[in-house]
């Protein structure tokens, strides 16, 4: 039998590359739109201080892959213990027979996989010509998305906004050092989405602050931070306004800024355009007109993870990465 093995995030970091993800994810989605694979709706088990996520899927990649991601979210841990907000592990599995493969490092995995999603939804949905971008929130998956909207987008300028001022300065600061591209902090949001092309929202907010009066006709806008029901972005009259595609339609309705604007009655399920796997997969339209404003309700979904996990497994095994162990 197999080592068991388990990767950590200086592993995964080895092992892959941006683009790897953002293959594996879109593949991911496509499979999961030709229903070859699923992605079953989270469960959250809420606790003092924060809640645990907990994020199945499979995935039809050489043997057949199962994963279950759980990851501890923790707002107030900065501050209470000096630890990262977001901690987990993915548990990959042999779907042919249910060996456990691999134990890998979520906080990498949930960072990378978010951002290639943005990547492959800017490769569909956004304006080709695009060349201005706003990141809205410059925590610690700020930098991932603006590495996915420039993945597939030759930006000229970059916006950079949070609710604490210091810390839009330095993702402006290190990212201008970085990239090259002129990032500029600003403070009233609406000076910097108004003449962009491009809009991400990652932000942890409970309170939608991007409405339809701070986008332009024909902006793209991945809405990232809504990957709980009680997190919202997006405004009502935005989402109402917009051309919709959501990662999973299930999920998204009960937890992504779509389940907000269906409450407030602003979008009903049917007013979807699309999963972004349909997209993918040429059977739903991405972008059908420049003036369009398009909306991609970013929720994070358990066929990212798996995706991306069976990918990073594989990988690592190849390379003789990570602890190897015997679970029996």
């Amino acid at each position: 039998m197999d080592d068991f093995i388990i990767l950590s995030r200086e592993d995964l970091r080895a092992a892959m590359r941006f683009g790897d993800y953002v293959e594996a994810v879109a593949d991911g989605f496509r499979l999961l739109a030709e229903g070859r694979c699923s992605s079953p709706v989270p469960t959250q088990i809420d606790v003092a201080h924060g809640a645990f996520h907990v994020k199945p899927g499979s995935l039809p990649r050489g043997p057949g892959y199962v994963a279950v991601k759980v990851n501890g979210n923790f707002p107030d841990n900065r501050a209470r213990h000096d630890l990262p907000t977001i901690q987990g592990a993915v548990l990959l599995a042999d779907a042919s027979n249910g060996r456990p493969l691999a134990l890998l490092d979520s906080l990498e995995i949930t960072l990378q996989r978010t951002g290639a999603a943005t990547a492959v939804a800017a490769r569909h949905l956004a304006r080709q010509d695009s060349q201005t971008a706003t990141i809205c929130g410059c925590g610690a998956q700020a930098p991932l998305q603006l590495a996915a909207v420039r993945y597939g987008l030759n930006l000229r300028r970059v916006f950079a906004w949070d609710i604490d001022p210091a810390a839009a300065r330095a993702f402006a600061v290190r990212m201008q050092a970085e990239s090259g591209l002129p990032v500029e902090a600003v403070t009233a949001l609406p000076d910097a989405t108004r003449v962009s092309d491009v809009i991400v929202t990652c932000t942890p907010t409970r309170v939608p602050f991007l409405g339809l009066d701070d986008v332009r006709t024909g902006c793209f806008v991945a809405a990232v931070g809504a990957d709980n029901p009680a997190k919202s972005e997006i405004k009502p009259d935005l989402m109402a306004r917009a051309t919709v595609v959501v990662d999973l339609l299930d999920q998204a309705a009960v937890m992504g800024d779509l389940h907000h604007a269906i409450a407030a009655g602003a979008k009903r399920v049917d007013e979807v355009a699309a999963e972004l796997g349909q997209v993918i997969a040429g059977s739903r339209p991405g972008r059908q007109a420049a003036d369009q404003i398009i909306v991609f309700d970013s929720s994070g979904t358990g066929i990212q993870d798996v995706a991306a996990a069976a990918v990073a497994y594989e990988i690592g095994r190849d390379r003789g990465l990570g602890v190897r162990c015997r679970l029996t």
